[in-house]
């Protein structure tokens, strides 16, 4: 199991200036601080923050040249191919660089790879079908920055090629000096290119596939208000999707995007939506990364992506409630498969073998190639180690990584890169083919250069206020609400109680995992938590002491009518 850490969020500020200036809880003033929001005009822009803040899509190194490209190539009756990538990212660039060339007039069609048959981004096989097909220009969405070859190939062909991607750039390290490597594309548009100017680099790409295409309608002297609101609802989706910081222009962009999608100008987002049993309901980040999310990445995973692109392509609700039915279900079986997995991967850690590794790698031959990101997260979230799930693919072994923050996954894959066929990804997730006979030299090298220490494996829990239970009120908790959304770089908060005398507990329902506790402050004043966990050690616990500390997050619980507030308690030590 993963060891792990509480500590107290203790950034200064004058939050009761703060809490007056802008007429909000000391509290929700100390959280803002915690997330490192300083300053009068910082705090507006993340309590307030409009989609007229976002930032100009100029300002996007290459973004106004590729639209200028593209322009051209269109104008001149080219044959233009998308090809995108089959994750909730790359169906929604491809969708976003669809409906505008479209719009446009263009003359293209649209690709996704087939995730076992094609592999990640731009194969040697989609730039032959290209090639056979009469394509003049391949424009790429969420990958091949790193396609070398395939670019050369394609541009030895003839073609014309433009990337928007936002991964990592491939480099060399010489005499500890990175030399970054670009493929010989047109033009390229990547935020995370050498000197690029755009003031956030962690956006998704199909936010930068949306500044293109901006760029483009306005190149085109083309003003559709609808298509601008599709791709901003769809660029939130993915950033979500992507699992980008949610801080700055991502911010602004999944706040609007989210509240847009109630009522979804899309329809096959609006099917969606619907079948997912979410409409005319609320929103959140929660609901696009764990319900619908996963929905669109099932059709990839299991199937095909081009089912979500279908559903997003769709212009009549009766046609497009099938295939969200569809996508679904599949969502469905792809949990039930993903469960069976991670228990066989929790088994062989379990059993030893992988006690001295700082870094598990885990090869589980008969998983579904597809599946290994899913679990290559869920095992990192229980050990608190980064993770690479490794499964059998069609040519060779293919796997999935996930991180944590304080080891940069591709940086330290390039180590091994003399042992993959491909590789790529960002700092906290990455993806990756090798020859089957390399799995244990993979798996050796990768920890031998691993210079993780005890304090980095430990997880820190960071408590933003310590916080007793009586302190919270309704108006407190309506204005919880200005802090969303909630995810990556701008995590739930987390309050914390402690000398809490628990009385009793009790399992909720068949499953045991939801626990009701009653207990006590130091006060006297009597409470009552909710749990999710595993009832069974919390149990042990309580035999031999009945004062805890807390951490928890409160809510309103709506029943028969009647609200009351709820605290869920999120650990306890």
């Amino acid at each position: 199991m993963k060891r792990e850490k509480w500590v107290v969020s203790a950034k200064k500020a004058d939050f009761h200036k703060i809490a007056e200036t802008f007429g909000i809880d000391p509290v929700i003033a100390r959280i803002i601080r915690n997330r490192d929001v300083v300053g009068d005009e910082a705090i507006d822009r993340f309590l307030h923050g409009d989609i007229s803040q976002l930032y100009a899509p100029d300002l996007l190194g290459s973004a106004r040249e590729a639209a200028a490209f593209l322009k051209g190539r269109i104008e001149a009756g080219a044959r233009i191919r998308i090809i995108g990538d089959y994750d909730i990212d790359g169906v929604m660039s491809t969708h976003i660089l669809s409906v505008a060339l479209r719009r446009c007039g263009a003359d293209f069609d649209a690709v996704i790879p087939h995730r076992m048959k094609d592999g990640y981004g731009l194969s040697d096989g989609l730039i032959d079908n290209a090639i056979a097909a009469g394509v003049d220009t391949i424009l790429t969405c969420d990958n091949g920055i790193a396609a070398m070859k395939q670019i050369a190939d394609a541009k030895a062909a003839g073609m014309h090629v433009v990337i928007t991607d936002h991964h990592e750039v491939p480099f060399e390290e010489k005499n500890g000096v990175k030399h970054y490597i670009l493929p010989p594309a047109d033009v390229i548009v990547d935020p995370k290119c050498e000197g690029d100017p755009y003031p956030q680099k962690e956006i998704c790409g199909a936010t930068v596939a949306m500044k293109v295409m901006q760029l483009l309608l306005e190149e085109m002297a083309i003003d559709d208000a609808l298509l601008r609101e599709e791709m901003l609802e769809c660029a939130a989706f993915a950033t979500v999707g992507d699992v980008m910081p949610l801080c700055d222009e991502n911010r602004i962009l999944v706040r609007y995007g989210l509240k847009k999608m109630e009522n979804s100008v899309n329809v096959g987002l609006r099917a969606l939506i619907a079948a997912s049993d979410l409409a005319n309901k609320p929103l959140t980040a929660f609901h696009i990364g764990f319900v619908l999310g996963p929905c669109l990445n099932a059709a990839g995973r299991l199937d095909t992506a081009y089912r979500g692109l279908a559903l997003l392509d769709t212009r009549s609700f009766e046609e497009a409630m099938p295939i969200a039915s569809e996508l679904r279900a599949l969502n469905e079986n792809r949990k039930e498969m993903t469960l069976r997995y991670i228990k066989q991967a929790e088994n062989m850690i379990d059993a030893g073998d992988y006690d001295g590794d700082r870094v598990l790698v885990v090869y589980l031959p008969d998983c579904h190639e597809s599946l290994a990101g899913i679990i290559a997260g869920r095992i990192r979230e229980k050990y608190g180690k980064p993770v690479f799930v490794l499964t059998d693919g069609e040519n060779g072994v293919k796997g999935s990584g996930r991180s944590i923050d304080a080891y940069n996954m591709y940086e330290e894959m390039t180590k091994c890169a003399d042992l993959f066929t491909k590789f790529g990804g960002h700092p906290m997730a990455a993806g990756l083919s090798l020859p089957k006979e390399n799995v244990d030299a993979f798996r050796a090298k990768i920890n031998d250069s691993c210079t993780l220490t005890e304090d980095e494996l430990t997880d820190k829990v960071t408590i933003d206020v310590p916080m007793p239970l009586c302190y919270v009120n309704r108006r407190l908790i309506d204005q919880l609400s200005l802090l969303e959304p909630f995810g990556t770089g701008n995590p739930k908060p987390v309050f914390a109680e402690k000398n809490l005398r628990f009385l009793d507990a009790h399992a909720v329902g068949s499953t045991g995992k939801v626990v009701k506790i009653r207990v006590r402050d130091e006060g006297g004043r009597a409470f009552e938590l909710t749990y999710f966990g595993d009832g069974g050690e919390l149990f042990e616990a309580m035999k031999t002491r009945d004062t805890f500390s807390v951490l928890y997050y409160p809510g309103i619980n709506s029943f028969r009518g009647m609200e009351s507030i709820q605290y869920v308690m999120q650990g306890y030590c």
